[in-house]
């Protein structure tokens, strides 16, 4: 590397495959100074204006807010946040049409100004030398740069990945592209701070050669920049290359000042390199001394529809239509178009209502004859002029192709993804195919294809995960489970010998309990006669006789016999008494009689019974207490 930049600094220089020279159109609006912003009647946010996700919205609909106040925050490198480019009243946050290829809506913050341009305290950090290259980054994060060169991608994650790997910084000041004159005029009206802006740079990733790549075809640029260099006496290095399309592709000017390739799908710090745009070294300035975030750019306003085509900052969320309006714009009548871009890279827009983002570098309004319509399209006629001029070494019919026949393995085969869509092919193909729309349409779709797999990968992995994690508890249930049957077993096993007695203990106080609910379910009179035969029993044991005395149950069943019977009789009184009663009969006289019978034997049946109670020697029968009597 070390002879490398000896190269570089003694002007070695290289080329790049292709590429073409089209008419420049650049004198047309680089004449005058820049000219100051406007405010106008609304201004449309966009949530999302930069390469990756977009922030949490922290501001509501009727909120007061201040000039550079943020209105999306985020912690992570991939994502910056927009802010207010000045004070004013949120009145709507709804779905407005923005400045991309597909025409379709976005998430938008409108603020109505109030005027007054009223800011917070500016975040500065003058001191900077004394920061750390991260801290400074995250400042530039928290400030909302992304790459103003057309890309987008976020300057805090671009430099993250250029600390102590960045050999070689390269600021991109080529503006290749015909019409577009913003960092042209910048650089001659702000040269002073643009290298105050790469001094800054140099502090964070500190690169062994520090470069400012520019076409030869801005001659005024580049005096302005090497009077401001030598001002500050700082080691940058103004190499001039020559004016072709796309030089400014990041890809092609690298391989220009070093002459090494980036690998495919690889970034310039794989091979040590950093690059910058001209807009984002002044926005990196502007954000570290000032306290400022991005909050507008310079935008070239040029075309033959305008009466004055010039450079103007605008206030991001500024409404093209409104631009136009200062410039003297005269739509034509029958296709008016509105070019976000310049002509080879640009897209059309479908009104002038679309806003300015971090970038807009450009709005290109052309008449018929200035930029003929797109004519109708014909079949390849297998010319390869195409491939002739690819800067990126493609094969673009192939390409076109497999697009058109939406076989998106084949465009991935063929390295779709490294076509930096500069359209370059479509401007020499004479078949009039608009190349560039069928790969911009391919890579959405493929990008789309590769979320879907992304997003179902994911949702395998969390489905694995669970399964994996109720596995696992349901085995550490069952691991529990077995050590406390076994500390129980082992319990038992210590306590074996109390465990018997204890048992004993029990069976005995059950066996006593058994016995006593046995013994209350005995009757009295019959536990009495159970006790005078046992101990006629006895006596007679006693005596010697071999015939036990069992004259004393045989009495005992008799009465239960007789007991059984007069229940019975009563019973069957209580009956007929009862069905006698039901029926209206005038023999009342026996119906008394038959109650005085059965309430008479009722009463003996008592009496007997207490007399027996009373006296444990039974009673001898008489006449009175036979069955007869009791019918």
């Amino acid at each position: 590397m070390d002879s490398l930049i000896e190269q570089i600094k003694h002007g070695q220089i290289w080329d790049f495959h292709g590429g073409i020279h089209p008419p420049e159109h650049k004198t047309q609006s680089n004449q005058g100074a820049i000219l100051e912003k406007i405010l106008p009647t609304e201004l449309v946010i966009p949530l999302k204006q930069h390469i990756g996700s977009k922030g949490k919205l922290c501001v509501s609909q009727g909120d007061q807010v201040f000039a550079g106040q943020a209105l999306t925050e985020t912690d992570i490198q991939q994502c910056v946040p927009v802010h207010a480019p000045t004070s004013g009243t949120v009145i709507a946050i709804e779905d407005r049409t923005i400045a991309h290829p597909s025409g379709l809506s976005d998430r938008c913050v409108v603020i109505q100004p109030d005027g007054k341009d009223t800011w917070r305290p500016k975040p500065a950090l003058p001191a900077y030398q004394t920061q750390p290259p991260e801290q400074l980054i995250d400042h530039i994060r928290s400030m909302g740069i992304a790459g103003m060169g057309g890309a987008g991608f976020p300057t805090a994650r671009k430099l993250q990945s250029g600390l102590a790997r960045t050999e070689v910084l390269i600021i991109n000041a080529a503006e290749c592209e015909p019409y577009i004159t913003a960092d042209d005029r910048l650089m001659q009206d702000c040269a002073d701070e643009i290298v105050a802006g790469i001094q800054i740079l140099n502090h964070i990733v500190k690169p062994k050669l520090t470069v400012i790549g520019i076409e030869d075809n801005k001659p005024e640029a580049i005096a302005a920049l090497k009077a401001a260099v030598k001002a500050v006496d700082e080691d940058i290095l103004i190499q001039v290359v020559p004016t072709k399309y796309p030089s400014g592709g990041e890809k092609q000017l690298i391989q220009i000042i070093t002459g090494k390739e980036v690998p495919a799908k690889a970034f310039p710090a794989s091979i040590g390199v950093l690059m910058q745009n001209i807009g984002t070294i002044y926005a990196i300035k502007r954000a570290v001394l000032d306290g400022e975030p991005l909050i507008k750019r310079v935008v070239t306003l040029t075309g033959k529809t305008l009466k004055t085509q010039q450079n103007r900052w605008a206030l991001l969320g500024t409404p093209i239509g409104e631009l136009l309006e200062h410039h003297g714009y005269k739509a034509e009548k029958k296709q008016p178009r509105v070019i976000i871009g310049g002509p080879m890279m640009g897209f059309t827009v479908p009104h002038a209502q679309v806003p300015v983002t971090k970038t807009t570098n450009c709005v290109l309004v052309p008449t018929r004859k200035e930029i003929a319509p797109a004519k109708q399209e014909m079949a390849c006629i297998r010319c390869s002029a195409c491939a002739d001029v690819c800067p990126a070494h493609l094969l673009p019919q192939q390409l076109q192709w497999y697009a058109k026949d939406q076989d998106y393995d084949k465009c991935q085969d063929y390295d779709l993804f490294d076509c930096i869509e500069c359209g370059a092919c479509a401007y020499v193909c004479p078949s009039e195919i608009p190349l560039v729309q069928y790969y911009r349409q391919a890579k959405a779709e493929i990008r789309e294809i590769e979320a879907e797999k992304e997003a179902a990968e994911r949702a395998r992995q969390r489905f694995e995960a669970k399964k994996a994690r109720m596995e696992r508890e349901k085995q550490e249930r069952e691991e529990k489970h077995r050590k406390a049957a076994e500390r129980r077993k082992k319990a038992a096993q210590q306590n074996t010998g109390s465990d018997d007695a204890l048992n004993a203990a029990v069976e005995r106080v059950k066996a006593k309990k058994a016995a006593q609910s046995a013994s209350s379910d005995v009757k009295p009179a019959v536990a009495a006669a159970i006790a005078r035969a046992k101990a006629k029993q006895a006596e007679a044991a006693q005596a010697g006789s071999d015939e036990p005395d069992n004259s004393e149950m045989m009495k005992l069943r008799e009465e239960r016999k007789r007991q059984a019977r007069e229940r019975k009789a009563a019973k069957e009184a209580q009956k007929a008494s009862e069905a006698t009663d039901s029926q209206a009969t005038p023999n009342t006289d026996s119906q008394d009689g038959k109650k005085d019978a059965v309430a008479a034997a009722v009463a003996r049946a008592k009496a007997r019974k207490a007399a027996q109670q009373g006296d444990t020697k039974p009673q001898p029968k008489t006449a009175a207490d036979t069955p007869s009597d009791a019918a």
